[in-house]
């Protein structure tokens, strides 16, 4: 049987030093995106696998990027559900207004996941960035590397849009049973 210990800081490649830095945080991110912690796992494991094969390009400061490349991977994710029409079964707690049922917050994350899914790459990446990961619109600026004003309009348009699309969401919860 193969028994394994805990990487020791100074024999650790960086790799294994991005890895335990930064794996929290991006499962965390992925999670929130994909509403399912198994989407998540896989998330990781996309990014960490490229990661890999681009061999020593990243260096300990690549945390943005690496955000990055979750969010668009989780997004991928919820692209990929959308066109095979799968809805998963977990759900993972997150911020949904508390004064409706619990059957109908998962319905609402639910919602949102599929209408972010309808948005384009860049505009759902920001809004992840924004409302699911809670940087300002001068972080996502120089992550993304673009202006604030553009990451604003982009939001704002974004939220628009999403609006438009939970409208039934809400036009169905009114409907009497």
């Amino acid at each position: 049987m193969l028994a394994l210990r805990p990487v020791e800081e100074n024999d650790a490649t960086p790799l294994e030093r991005l890895f335990q830095e930064h794996h929290a945080a991006l499962y965390r991110a992925a999670c929130r995106i994909t509403g399912s912690p198994s989407d998540a796992e896989d998330v990781l494991q996309t990014v960490f696998m490229r990661v890999a094969r681009q061999g020593e390009g990243l260096t300990p400061g690549a945390g943005p990027y690496l955000r990055r490349a979750a969010v668009n991977a989780a997004l991928d994710v919820l692209r990929k559900r959308r066109t095979a029409r799968f809805v998963p079964v977990e759900v993972v707690e997150a911020a949904a207004p508390e004064q409706l049922p619990l059957h109908e917050q998962a319905e609402l994350r639910r919602a949102l996941r599929e209408a972010m899914a309808r948005l384009n790459a860049r505009a759902a990446e920001m809004f992840a960035l924004r409302y699911l990961e809670g940087y300002d619109n001068g972080e996502i600026a120089r992550q993304l590397g673009t202006s604030t004003a553009v990451v604003a309009v982009t939001l704002h348009r974004a939220r628009g849009r999403l609006r438009k699309d939970l409208r039934q969401f809400a036009t169905d919860r009114r409907k009497p049973a």
